[in-house]
């Protein structure tokens, strides 16, 4: 998805746009937190848009690189890369992708690093990648 796709008009990120049961603990059903994005932001639409479309580039080549794991030993650059993935999605409220990638992270530090983890971190970045197309819509 290309930064020109997103507009800033396509984001509703106000704290009163989201509503939860009281006293819910729920994760919202957008895997990406606009209201925590709004927040992180200060409410400047146009640095929403740019920072979404960065992730979303980021994003989809970090998974690609990190999506299959091989047996043998696990190379450090998949830890460093599961860090710059982690940073980028906690920065903008995807907070599936940060748990996903935190557990990669930590897995391939480790020496643990097993399909499946790669298989939750990339299940996640799809997900949330497919939020921010919707949200272009």
């Amino acid at each position: 998805m290309a930064a020109a796709a997103l507009r800033k008009d396509d984001f509703e990120t106000s704290a009163a746009s989201v509503s939860y049961p009281s006293g819910s603990h729920l994760a919202p059903a957008c895997p990406i937190d606009l209201v925590h994005l709004s927040r992180q932001t200060m409410g400047d639409r146009a640095l929403e848009v740019e920072l979404l479309a960065l992730f979303d580039r980021q994003a989809g080549q970090i998974a690609a690189k990190l999506g299959t794991v091989e047996a043998g030993p696990v190379e450090i650059w998949r830890a460093d890369l599961a860090h710059k993935l982690k940073g980028s999605a906690r920065a903008i409220g995807a907070h599936a992708v940060a748990a996903a990638a935190d557990n990669y992270e930590h897995c391939a530090r480790a020496g643990v690093l097993r399909p499946a983890d790669a298989s939750q971190l990339v299940q996640a970045v799809t997900e949330a990648r497919a939020a921010l197309r919707d949200l272009a819509g």
